[in-house]
């Protein structure tokens, strides 16, 4: 019994289309759910690119300017212009870590505190809107599917960001 390729050809590039394809898709409801996220917290005056650090720093998930750049795929510099708004604002402080003068803090302030609070509930809504008339087991499906394109695209990533070894005298050997 052959085993199976563990890359299938799904796609060709002779007549490949981008709208047809599932990374393609998958920006486009991106796009569509942060839109309509922003725009439910307009009042909030968050924009897309703020509500994300401010949630990640609300559920705990980052609180130092490394941990929120890496939780929010930023670089060092776009982390800081984001906390130069965010500051001003006066959504969040940061401060240096009195252990560690390297490492910078981040706190929301109440008023942080309060925008993040509202999060959830905006993200629940749009998200139950883009589902609408999948039934529980579609949804559960979707999900995994999509858990299995993200388990993909991680070992993609680590594999690639794993330093290439090569033997002495090998087919990689200079």
């Amino acid at each position: 019994m052959q085993n199976p390729d563990p890359t299938p050809s799904f796609y060709c590039a002779a007549g490949y289309k981008p709208e047809g394809s599932v990374g393609y898709l998958m920006r486009q409801i991106i796009a569509h759910v942060g839109q309509e996220v922003e725009r439910q917290l307009a009042h909030t005056e968050l924009t897309n690119a703020q509500w994300i650090p401010i949630y990640k720093l609300y559920t705990k998930r980052a609180s130092t300017v490394a941990e929120l750049a890496r939780e929010c795929q930023l670089d060092a510099g776009a982390t800081t212009r984001m906390l130069d708004r965010l500051e001003a604002k006066g959504l969040c402080q940061r401060k240096r870590s009195e252990e560690d003068r390297r490492v910078v803090q981040i706190a929301l302030t109440e008023a942080g505190e309060a925008a993040a609070a509202e999060i959830p509930r905006v993200l629940s809504g749009v998200q139950n809107a883009n589902l609408a008339g999948f039934s529980t087991e579609e949804f559960e499906t979707l999900k995994s599917l999509l858990q299995r394109v993200l388990a993909n695209s991680q070992a993609i990533a680590a594999k690639a960001a794993t330093p290439k070894t090569t033997t002495p005298g090998g087919p990689d050997a200079a």
